[in-house]
């Protein structure tokens, strides 16, 4: 198939890119950086905006770097480019390990961080890190600018807190600390297809003890979750197999799998219990 009729528009400047879409967006006006989702979309049909505002031109919105404890990611940086080289240490090592997860090269190629956050699809891995982490989501429109925090960004299946008039011109992690140690998992039935349930840890081992544990499960439910009941066990006590279990299992009490099937809450354990063994330095379960 191919896509419905549209009209496409490249501005060059970030205030030329909010002015147009403050003009285009209630005529279905959509922004266009990667297109790894959208295209797809548009080729199906399932899509059809009537404007594309193509913001790979404007200038600045490439920006990666990292500045008073926070790596800050512009719209146009791509997968390929976060990993140790964006930002050194247990980040960057946590990073290069998510983006590996990310469907096929071409698409890591092509595809943006901010697009697969403002595309909000459950199995994204981005999503799931940055709910996490704690991200901080900065949109802009001519309104102005605001700063959504990671529990407020995700509103259900593919839906987000932003504005239809609204660009997400920012992500920010917060640089994990030199002591942290991370574990990353997921299950898909071939490499590059969407994850079925994929989980997330970082943790600081004190003293034979787990300190400033986070754990974060993604698709499963219709948004990525924060596993803060699970972290609340895990806190103060040292890393074992059994413990890990008793985390997944407190986890699983309270999900609500998109499709209902029973044996998505037991992916969901196991990856679980198998990022924490990864984060903990201990053999996957």
């Amino acid at each position: 198939m191919k896509p419905a009729p549209f009209r496409y528009h490249a501005p060059r400047t970030e205030a030329e890119a909010l002015s147009l879409l403050a003009a285009l967006a209630p005529e279905e006006g959509r922004v266009i950086a990667g297109g790894q989702s959208l295209v797809p979309a548009m080729a199906l049909r399932i899509a059809r905006p009537s404007h594309l505002v193509d913001i790979n031109n404007v200038a600045g919105f490439d920006r990666l770097a990292v500045e008073d404890g926070w790596l800050r990611v512009g719209p146009l940086v791509r997968h390929a480019a976060l990993g140790e080289g964006a930002v050194p240490g247990p980040l960057g090592r946590l990073l290069e390990a998510v983006r590996g997860h990310i469907a096929h090269l071409p698409i890591r190629t092509r595809g943006t961080v901010c697009g697969s956050l403002a595309n909000a699809d459950p199995a994204s891995e981005w999503c799931l890190l940055a709910t996490t982490l704690g991200a901080r989501f900065h949109a802009r429109s001519l309104r102005g600018e605001r700063v959504i925090e990671a529990d407020a960004f995700f509103g259900g299946f593919m839906t987000t807190a932003l504005a239809p008039d609204e660009i997400l011109v920012e992500l920010r992690l917060p640089v994990l600390s030199d002591a942290a140690r991370t574990g990353f998992h997921e299950f898909s039935r071939r490499a590059g297809d969407f994850a079925q349930a994929a989980a997330l840890a970082v943790l600081e081992l004190r003293e034979g003890v787990i300190a400033a544990p986070r754990l974060g499960l993604g698709a499963v439910e219709d948004r990525p979750r924060r596993l803060r009941e699970a972290e609340a066990l895990l806190a103060g006590r040292a890393p074992s197999e059994a413990l890990f279990h008793e985390a997944a299992a407190t986890a699983r009490t309270g999900l609500v799998p998109m499709d209902e099937d029973p044996y998505r809450l037991d992916l969901a354990e196991t990856v679980i219990r198998r990022a924490l063994s990864a984060a903990a330095g201990m053999p996957a379960p």
